[in-house]
């Protein structure tokens, strides 16, 4: 193979790289960004895209984060690979940010205060996926609050990728008239 490395990494390499890569988080940030600046698309499909990607981001549903974000994006006519790239929003580094953001933001709209939840053995939850429990305490406060929450960072997402699209795509046809 012509791009391999000398030494494999090992497993546990392997592991780190993908919660902390080598190179640096602002150079994998840097490298989405520009993908997503050379998407062939209109500005608006392309922020669309972004924006229905980090919209998702927001919501509590992991693991359908690209479906939700591929529906989202085509009812807004977005680009699909640019709702992909949106949802890197949400990581293992922004995950706890983003659903603390949204828990006291629905505490908030249902107003009621924090609850304390008793003990729950997560994995009896999950073997016999009985999620009552856990439904009223805390996931229905993350998905009450992340719908806003995701509206705002959509709606954020967009303007700013909308605008680094045009000025990208300007620049790039002045470039070569």
């Amino acid at each position: 193979m012509l791009f391999r490395r000398r030494k494999p990494l090992s497993p546990a390499q392997r592991i780190r790289e993908v919660f902390w890569p080598s190179k640096g988080l602002l150079r994998s940030i840097r490298y989405i960004a520009i993908r997503v600046l050379r998407l062939k698309a209109t500005p608006h499909a392309i922020a669309a895209g972004v924006a229905a990607g980090v919209a998702v981001s927001c919501t509590p549903f992991l693991g359908f984060h690209f479906i939700l974000a591929f529906c989202l994006a085509f009812i807004l006519r977005g680009n699909m690979i640019a709702a992909a790239l949106g949802t890197a929003f949400g990581n293992p580094l922004t995950f706890p940010l983003i659903f603390g953001a949204a828990y006291r933001i629905g505490i908030f709209l249902l107003g009621r205060a924090p609850e304390r939840v008793g003990e729950a053995n997560l994995f009896t939850l999950l073997r016999h996926l009985d999620f009552a429990p856990l439904w009223h305490p805390i996931l229905k406060p993350i998905l009450v609050g992340g719908l806003p929450l995701a509206a705002l960072c959509g709606a954020v997402f967009y303007v700013l990728t909308w605008q680094g699209v045009r000025l990208f795509q300007q620049r790039g046809k002045r470039r070569r008239s």
